[in-house]
């Protein structure tokens, strides 16, 4: 069987854009010479569509594209991912389905049977599950049809049992020599390796090859890295698909193993990802430019960088905002920067505005205190700048805040932490370093001072993060057993780590809920992000401290 790879990246809402996505790749599968056409998951309608799958408008739009898309086939199959009616008296009102069309009709309609609602997937809230599977004919082959989750139930290797049903072993016992699945799996950094390892043993227990086509690119905080695979009956891959970019193949089912394409390294994983979550949100939302705030720092010398790897030095402008307290240096390493990349480059010293700000705080409180509340006014001050920035020339405002800030709350509401969006906010301060050492790869396009010198806000004389924080090497290793890993204080300090310092750490996360939710999306690189994977009451009154007696 000689299959086509279809890894295209649709747009949610895009139902003509995706269409002609959909139509190009089966052209050309069938142009080359393949037996079926395969791609991905709600291919249609872009996924996850949540609640335009609430109007019913949008259901009729999708469906009429549907039956469009049977209708143009001819004797080669095509296998796409689309909504579909629930027929049933009862349930919820759609499917989400895989249709294998064929001269201009739809020969089979194979619901996903494994609806994940965790993390940041809530599919039962619109979909009811398939009840069964099926098999069709292709190519003299009895192939089997899954969707993305129908292959994650393997407890062996993921360690729990998620779902009671086991649609590759319905299949198998259906006779089935092939399972094709079409599949919108989001990215998360170590995924691509788990997937492989997983499938490899699917087809390895049941004897029966895999093919596995996944889309391609960002919707909102959601990355999908592509990465489609086929693998043979004893387990070893014979094509993968490169990650992050669109890519169309014909594969042979008889062919022989090849590389996996496996070898990417953490942070260049990330930094990829990142890339493509960026230049997918502007394209998507209808912008061209973007605008930065430059500080001197790694944090927003990498955003920088990133945002030209995404969308080229034309479309990006860097702003420096250097107040009383900002060293000379500071401002340098921001100019250095943009010199580097290629960029405009703006300076607005905000001493200028901060000083009214000041005589207003001393007319309020009767006083001349120095605190919190002057820190803040300066970065509040800047987000001004950028808003009027982006106000005046339709640029958007990226924020350049990490997930460690985030976590703590070392970021300040509608000052530092305003923008479109947060190309960091999943990525720890480590892993950013880390990353701006992968954009120098091949020229030191980051100042090497903005790497090495101590990271600081640069709100009040001679501050550092360390004067409120630990090392963050220290920091992130905490923040990643808490947030990621669902381990308690004892648990974290049995690690070796201070048990008050991961106590002091941990009542920070859950105290600056409120932040967050406040906070602009973020791309989703790790296992739990902030976001829609992690929801937190925000109002709640739970507490580690043991419970008093209160007679």
């Amino acid at each position: 069987m000689r299959i086509y790879i279809g890894q295209i990246n649709p747009t949610i809402g895009a139902l003509q854009a995706n269409a002609e996505l959909i139509r190009r790749a089966y052209d050309d599968g069938v142009k080359a010479g393949a037996d079926v056409v395969m791609v991905p998951e709600l291919a249609v309608t872009g996924y996850p569509p949540r609640d335009l799958l609430d109007r019913e408008v949008f259901i009729r739009a999708a469906l009429e594209v549907r039956d469009s898309l049977a209708a143009m086939t001819g004797d080669v199959p095509l296998v796409f991912g689309c909504i579909r009616r629930n027929e049933s008296w009862c349930g919820k009102p759609l499917h989400n389905s895989a249709l294998v069309a064929r001269n201009g009709k739809i020969i089979l309609q194979q619901d996903k049977s494994l609806l994940p609602t965790y993390d940041v997937f809530d599919e039962l809230r619109y979909f009811e599950p398939g009840r069964s599977v099926g098999t069709v004919e292709i190519a003299g082959c009895r192939a089997g049809i899954a969707i993305c989750e129908d292959f994650w139930f393997d407890d062996e290797i993921l360690g729990t049992k998620l779902y009671c049903r086991n649609p590759v072993d319905e299949l198998a016992r259906q006779g089935a020599e092939v399972i094709l699945n079409i599949s919108a799996s989001p990215f998360d950094a170590g995924k691509r390796v788990a997937r492989y390892e997983l499938f490899a043993q699917i087809a390895r227990r049941y004897g029966i090859p895999l093919v596995y086509v996944n889309q391609v690119g960002g919707n909102d905080e959601l990355l999908f890295d592509g990465s489609s695979i086929v693998i043979d009956r004893q387990g070893h891959t014979i094509f993968c698909s490169p990650a992050f970019q669109e890519d169309r193949m014909l594969v042979d089912l008889e062919g022989t193993p090849c590389e996996s394409a496996l070898a990417l390294a953490e942070d260049e994983e990330i930094g990829l990802a990142l890339i493509l979550g960026l230049r997918d949100y502007i394209r998507k939302c209808g912008f061209r430019d973007v605008v930065v705030g430059l500080s001197g720092g790694i944090d927003s010398a990498v955003t920088a960088a990133l945002a030209v790897e995404a969308l080229g030095p034309g479309h990006v402008t860097g702003i420096a905002m250097p107040s009383q307290f900002s060293s000379e240096g500071s401002v340098e390493d921001a100019r250095a920067l943009a010199s580097n990349l290629g960029i405009a480059f703006h300076v607005v010293p905000i001493q200028p505005l901060y000083t009214p700000f000041e005589k207003a705080f001393q007319g309020l409180f009767g006083d001349t205190k120095f605190d919190t509340a002057n820190e803040n006014v300066q970065a509040r001050i800047r987000g001004n700048i950028l808003m009027a920035w982006s106000n005046r020339t339709g640029a958007m405002v990226v924020s350049t805040g990490n997930k460690s800030e985030l976590a703590v709350g070392y970021c300040t509401l509608y000052g530092d932490m305003a923008g479109g969006l947060a190309v960091l906010g999943d990525v720890y301060k480590t892993m950013v370093y880390r990353v701006a050492r992968w954009l120098n790869r091949t020229s030191a396009v980051i100042p090497e001072a903005s790497i090495t010198k101590p990271p600081s806000a640069e709100l009040r004389p001679d501050q550092t993060d360390q004067d409120s924080l630990p090392p963050y090497e220290t920091l992130d290793e905490i923040l990643k057993l808490y947030i990621e890993e669902w381990m308690e204080i004892d648990e974290i300090a049995a690690k070796g780590f201070d048990r008050e310092l991961v106590a002091r750490i941990l009542k920070l996360v859950d105290s600056n809920e409120f932040k967050r939710r406040q906070a602009a999306p973020t791309l989703r690189v790790s296992n739990k992000a902030f976001g829609n994977g992690r929801q937190m009451p925000i109002a709640q009154r739970w507490r580690r401290e043991p419970a008093r007696d209160v007679r």
